[in-house]
């Protein structure tokens, strides 16, 4: 521990004071959410699991994996592209407006664009059509997701609007559901909580931007339009092959077995998604715009900061993992109420996987610091080519922690090849 506590200080010295006390703030307050999003799922997970049972849990973790396709839609690769261009732009107001205009016309247009696909889709497919009002209800999240600007805050290193916003959101989930669901006939009434809690969190984002950062809509330039399409676009393939391999997971859980085994494998993934975001995410996020900085003025010096925090998340994973590993049954015991090995199990290589992309993380975003979108959408769709077979071969043959399997396999995989890629990277042109 002691070794850790240094190596974090020799990091922190590496940066300019000023970037690192930014950086600090917005780890602070990425963290404070993720805190409230840790500790609210944990108590409202086993609270849902057994008050509208692992079937109509199942049907709703399928219904969230399938408006997850949505989101993917609509986020295009913004989250990676505007939020570079922004940071880099950040003192440019004019240039800032335009970037603002032209990324929420397109998402606009793609929700639009999303929502007729699910009432399609809804309609000619009979297994979406006999509960379609799951999926309809579910549709909320994408609408929320669609006009909350985290995209902006994180380029703008604002992290502390998103976490105060999403903090707000997550009371808003967790007293919903708390106060109205209290029976297996209250099912319907999750999908609705959740997608008014994203619809308000937008709607305040969208506030916090027009009054705080005085942003105005105007129509943008097809010029706009196009540049923000194709800054985008390798991050957008990018991502859809990583959610080939991610959100399909469940969605394919759901298509091969049914919606109670659907149920039990979610929980197991719900864990291991705490586990690999709390506290990774909060320094990925706020670390990624402070970095396309740095290497925009000094590209061995970004490398060398990078390396040195994956080697911190590479030593806290190796602390923690186990730990949770070993208590795998009585985690699943406590959210389900009794002992599932094949849950247990799932939980146990998902734990695995969580060690691969943990390790990885840092070294992963670099590519998209020093620009390489083309080499990071090549690794993905890889693995995406490799993963998605490998998913559904392994449910069919071990059900659901056959998927499990499969994404420690992949995430094993992803590491492999970005390590040795990353390692060859030219910083010196």
């Amino acid at each position: 521990m002691h070794a850790l506590i240094k190596l974090i200080q020799k990091t922190y010295r590496m940066v300019d004071p000023l970037e690192g006390s930014r950086v600090l703030r917005n780890v602070t307050s990425l963290s404070g959410l993720q805190i409230v999003t840790y500790i609210l799922p944990i108590i409202i997970l086993p609270y849902l699991f057994r008050v509208i049972g692992p079937e109509k849990f199942g049907l709703i973790c399928f219904a969230q994996a399938f408006v997850q396709y949505f989101m993917i839609i609509t986020d295009y690769g913004f989250s990676v592209s505007a939020t570079k261009e922004i940071s880099l732009h950040i003192e440019d107001k004019a240039k800032i407006h335009n970037i603002f205009s032209a990324v929420m016309t397109i998402k606009t247009v793609l929700a639009f664009f999303s929502l007729l696909i699910l009432c399609l889709v809804i309609y000619f497919v009979p297994r979406f059509k006999d509960d379609w009002l799951v999926y309809a209800l579910s549709f909320g999240a994408v609408i929320g997701n669609t006009i909350f600007p985290s995209w902006f805050f994180q380029g703008s290193e604002s992290m502390k609007y998103t976490a105060k916003i999403n903090i707000i959101g997550e009371f808003i989930y967790a007293f919903g559901i708390f106060l109205f669901v209290h029976s297996h006939n209250d099912f319907l009434l999750v999908p609705t909580i959740t997608s008014l809690a994203a619809i308000i969190t937008g709607l305040l984002g969208q506030y916090i931007l027009f009054t705080r950062f005085k942003m105005s809509y105007q129509l943008p330039k097809l010029d706009d339009l196009h540049q923000q399409l194709r800054s985008g676009w390798n991050v957008f393939i990018s991502v859809v092959a990583i959610n080939a391999y991610t959100t399909t997971r469940v969605f394919a859980v759901g298509l091969l077995t049914n919606n109670t085994l659907t149920g039990f494998y979610s929980v197991a993934e719900r864990i291991a998604n705490a586990v690999q975001t709390f506290p990774l995410s909060s320094f990925t996020q706020a670390i990624f715009p402070r970095l396309s900085k740095i290497f925009h003025k000094n590209k061995m010096k970004a490398y060398e900061i990078m390396t040195q925090i994956q080697l911190i998340t590479i030593i806290v994973s190796l602390i923690f993992l186990p730990l949770i590993f070993i208590l795998a049954p009585f985690i699943i015991r406590l959210i389900c109420g009794g002992s599932y090995p094949a849950a247990i199990l799932s939980l146990r290589f998902l734990l695995i996987s969580v060690f691969f992309i943990s390790s990885n993380a840092f070294r992963v975003q670099f590519l998209l610091v020093c620009g390489k979108t083309d080499t990071y959408s090549k690794i993905h769709i890889t693995m995406a080519a490799i993963g998605l077979p490998l998913i559904i071969i392994l449910i069919y043959s071990f059900s659901y922690v056959g998927a499990a399997m499969a994404t420690a396999v992949i995430e094993a995989g992803v590491f492999t090849i970005t390590y040795f890629v990353v390692k060859k990277l030219d910083l010196n042109t």
